[in-house]
């Protein structure tokens, strides 16, 4: 069995120490996920055991045997834009990558030049390696990874792909190698919910460890059985997923506070004593007296990452917030909206999700009024104040100190109840510790310039709260508090985000976009959605439950409606339940036939190209077939 230990490990970020002395154990099937405050060190962590850093001192702290593998996703991918698809996808340095790479190239130098021997031989030579190592299974891996992660065009530039292509093509590049250790930094992101639920399934059964840093809380829930948490420039182990680390934590805090209070109280006993005139004539009085010294040095050992507490005031927001009528929207002749309506009522939670691309982002920037509709109108309620928090930062002042950026803002702030907090405390609260506020903003890491800015946000008292992918760089414990914030704020919250998690949590209507201006209305929550949307799927296939039919109209209307409790399996189930198994069994052999043939058309690339899509199809009409198996199987006696 294959394990990593890490003994000592000390890290230190100009005067900040990230981490001291930390020690572990990755063992083979461990699924951990790491944790922590912004700026604690994670991506850090994760950068010295994939061997692109090191920690402090001369001697190694990482021991593991000489053929471990190591796959490393980092949240920003640096490839070569003029490669293709998968020529990136194939830039692994395993023995089996190498000869699936040179594969690779042959086959598209057959399809440019099939005439010229020279590339005839070379294909030859390619494709009996591919025999000889039996390769083909990587290949066909690697194309299905790349479809399941929504990538469909192999012969692509990575020049003509968005950033979060990008990071999917990363993620395939990874996931293909099969390393010993998988490393993944906010795997999530830019990805829909088809694609994280089939990472999920992926991950759970990989055979290596796994060792990844994500906001997506369900994620972690369903993947994770242990969790590293870094904290105070320590690191603490929890056995379980994050809802058994929740539960784990809130002991451990509950106990570390009542052994706390009672040194105090100890401590203020002994203070009594040692003020009554306590001599060292004895040594038994000496002995006491040096334990006084001892207890006095070791107060104040609770050392929490406190909580975001957001308790501002804001400016009062009028009956007519935001209003759209007959909006339309295009962009390089793709439709974003198309005849669209949207009303924002003051109390608005309106979450903004769906298909990658497809305009999201852009209707936030409308409603902002930093895009103009090609046509119809946008009318914005004279009380309106909006904060913005957009992907990216405003361009920070790197060379300003922390406590100035806010200042610019206001040197103090109202709170709900009234009473003023300066910007000082406010900073204390948003876990920015006193010795931080001199800090200059370059010395900051990445999340906690986001938080520094959501902060300055919520200083500047809006009463409309725009919020475009937030979870994608503020951690957990930011998140949290946000979220509880956000119940409580009496102004409207619209939302883009892909994290189910906190959609369920502050949102409490959906618009999901699926793409070309279609635009699906939803009153519920994301998980009511999607579990809503497999139950449509399931009636659509054994036509017994009425469902609604879509509208036409560019926007459509999902029906809710709670399922009633099945007791056994009706006619037209009996006769699926019959026949299902033969049909599960059908779809295996063509699978199996399509991968044949796909390894029999090596020189035919678009033939090969027609294969992939046919297998994909065969693929998901399995799944669906095996799931549904599994519903009416629980209906059989």
């Amino acid at each position: 069995m294959k394990e990593m230990k890490v003994s000592g490990l000390t890290k230190t970020y100009g005067e900040k120490t990230l981490f001291r002395q930390i020690s572990f154990l990755i063992h083979e099937k461990d699924r951990i996920g790491l944790i922590g405050v912004n700026g604690t060190g994670k991506t850090s962590l994760l950068g010295i055991l994939a061997g692109k850093d090191q920690g402090d001192g001369d001697l190694n702290p990482i021991q593991k045997p000489s053929d471990y593998q190591i796959g490393y996703l980092t949240q920003e991918s640096d490839f070569n834009d003029e490669l293709t698809v998968l020529e990136t996808v194939f830039q692994g340095e395993a023995p089996m990558i190498r000869t699936v790479r040179r594969y690779e190239q042959a086959l598209m130098d057959l399809a440019r030049s099939g005439g010229d021997p020279d590339v005839q031989k070379r294909y030859t030579q390619a494709e009996e390696a591919m025999n000889e190592q039996d390769a083909w299974l990587v290949d066909t891996n690697a194309k299905t990874i790349l479809q399941k992660l929504g990538i469909t065009k192999m012969d692509q530039r990575i020049s003509e792909l968005s950033g979060g292509q990008k990071k999917r093509v990363g993620m395939a590049q990874v996931l293909i190698q099969e390393p010993d250790l998988l490393l993944l930094d906010e795997p999530t992101n830019h990805l829909d919910y088809q694609a994280i639920l089939w990472l999920e399934s992926y991950l759970r059964q990989y055979r290596g460890a796994l060792l990844m840093v994500t906001h997506d809380r369900y994620f972690l829930d369903r993947v994770t059985n242990r969790i590293f948490e870094l904290s105070h420039g320590d690191l603490i182990e929890y056995q379980g997923n994050y809802e058994d680390y929740v539960v784990a934590k809130a002991e451990r805090e509950r106990q570390a506070v009542q052994k706390e209070e009672k040194r105090q109280q100890l401590y203020k006993q002994e203070l009594a004593w040692m003020r009554a005139g306590a001599k060292a004539r004895t040594t038994k009085q000496q002995a006491r007296i040096n334990r006084f010294e001892e207890l006095k040095d070791n107060l104040n050992q609770v050392n929490n990452d406190g909580q975001v507490a957001i308790e501002l005031s804001n400016k009062r927001l009028g009956k007519q917030v935001l209003e759209i009528k007959d909006g339309s929207y295009a962009f390089s002749d793709k439709v974003i909206l198309k005849d669209f309506d949207l009303l924002i009522q003051s109390r608005e939670r309106l979450g903004i999700t769906g298909e990658n691309g497809a305009g999201k982002s852009t209707l936030l920037n409308i409603l902002a009024g930093r895009l103009p509709l090609d046509q119809g109108e946008l009318i914005t309620g004279e009380t309106v104040r909006i904060a913005y928090y957009t992907q990216t930062n405003e361009a920070l002042a790197e060379d300003k100190r922390v406590i100035a950026y806010l200042q610019e803002v206001a040197e103090e702030a109202r709170q709900s109840d009234g009473t003023s907090i300066s910007v000082a405390e406010l900073l204390e609260r948003f876990l920015f510790p006193r010795s931080t506020h001199g800090t200059l903003i370059a010395k900051l890491s990445g999340g906690e310039k986001r938080r520094l800015f959501l902060l300055k946000l919520l200083i500047s008292q809006p009463n409309v709260l725009l919020l475009d992918e937030p979870t994608n760089d503020l951690d957990i414990a930011t998140l949290t508090v946000l979220e509880d914030y956000l119940q409580s704020f009496p102004g409207a919250v619209i939302t883009v985000s892909h994290d189910r998690y906190f959609l369920d949590k502050a949102a409490q209507k959906l618009l999901v976009f699926k793409g070309s201006g279609q635009i699906d209305r939803y009153h519920g929550s994301i998980s009511d959605y999607l579990e809503q949307t497999d139950l449509q799927a399931s009636a659509d296939a054994d036509n017994t439950k009425p469902v609604k039919a879509p509208e036409t109209s560019t926007v459509s209307e999902t029906a809710v409606s709670a399922p009633k409790e099945k007791k056994k399996l009706s006619y037209l189930e009996q006769k699926e339940w019959a026949t299902i198994e033969d049909e599960i069994a059908a779809l295996e052999d063509e699978t199996a036939l399509l991968a044949d043939a796909m390894n029999g058309q090596g020189s035919d690339f678009t033939k090969l190209q027609e294969l992939q899509t046919r297998l994909a199809e065969t693929e998901r009409l399995l799944e669906e077939k095996l799931a549904r198996w599994e519903y009416l199987s629980d209906f059989v006696d």
